[in-house]
């Protein structure tokens, strides 16, 4: 019996390895016609390819995928995740260095929010570290106005259900009163939108500040805000279980100053 399954990997896949975008950027790319194959435009993609085909996206060839690479980047307020906006806000991609590669959010933190995003050059990456399977703790440090009690924190330890969207149990700690506000540090697995926003307001209470400080092993610390700061490639590897390969060793360093703000959400492609 033959065998007939196409070798290689799916081109979407390929894509997002590359540092593209996300799997399902990629086959929105590919259905608006900015990719090509050995010279003809695709617009699907039940495709495979292999090392040997030449792939070009917007008028630019694809090389060899980058090694597997991860940044952590202090999100100020006021920022979108997200590389373009329709109402054309300021975005997260727009205020990186001109020095990053093209790369892809781990998750999101909305508009107001703060503190550790993760940043990723690999698509598989990125998909993997978003699932919540992968049991990684989202550690949060949220203050609110008023004050609430034991009693309704232990509504969101049990896990509760809000229009209809049922929330996993948090782990919630009531830290202290500052005048007017409470700070509480919250750890959530899953990381539904809006999750705390949606799940504090259930209970009575109003967010005014979220700082997000750890995703999984990954501490925010002292890490400016505006700066981005990239992982030694063997922390990636340690922490990712990836098998260890030949890669350009790489230094922990942060970029220095803190980066400014673009005037509006227009940004180069990344």
């Amino acid at each position: 019996m033959s065998n007939d399954t196409p070798t290689g990997d799916r081109i979407a896949k390929v894509l997002s390895r590359a540092g593209i975008a996300s799997r399902r950027e990629s086959e929105r790319m590919i259905e608006e016609g900015r990719v090509s194959v050995n010279g003809k435009t695709i617009n699907s993609p039940a495709l495979n390819v292999t090392a040997d085909d030449k792939i070009v996206v917007d008028g630019k060839r694809v090389g060899e995928p980058d090694p597997p690479r991860i940044w952590m980047y202090h999100k100020p307020a006021g920022l979108v995740t997200s590389e373009r906006d329709e109402k054309d806000r300021a975005t997260v991609f727009g205020a990186l260095p001109e020095s990053m590669p093209r790369v892809m959010s781990i998750g999101r933190l909305d508009i107001n929010s703060e503190g550790l995003l993760l940043l990723t050059n690999d698509g598989e990456i990125k998909r993997k570290l978003e699932l919540p399977s992968t049991g990684w703790l989202r550690r949060y440090r949220v203050r609110i106005n008023g004050s609430v009690s034991e009693a309704r924190l232990d509504e969101l330890r049990k896990g509760i259900t809000v229009d209809g969207i049922h929330y996993q149990p948090m782990i919630v700690t009531f830290d202290r009163q500052q005048g007017a506000n409470a700070w509480l540090t919250v750890s959530i697995r899953e990381g539904k939108n809006r999750e705390i926003r949606r799940t504090m307001e259930a209970i009575g209470v109003v967010v005014n500040r979220l700082i997000r400080v750890s995703y999984g092993p990954f501490q925010l610390g002292d890490l400016a805000q505006g700066s981005v700061e990239e992982l030694k490639s063997r922390v990636v590897r340690d922490q990712l279980g990836l098998e260890s390969r030949p890669t350009p060793t790489r230094t922990r360093k942060p970029t220095g100053k803190p980066m400014k703000k673009p005037a509006t959400g227009k940004n180069r492609p990344r």
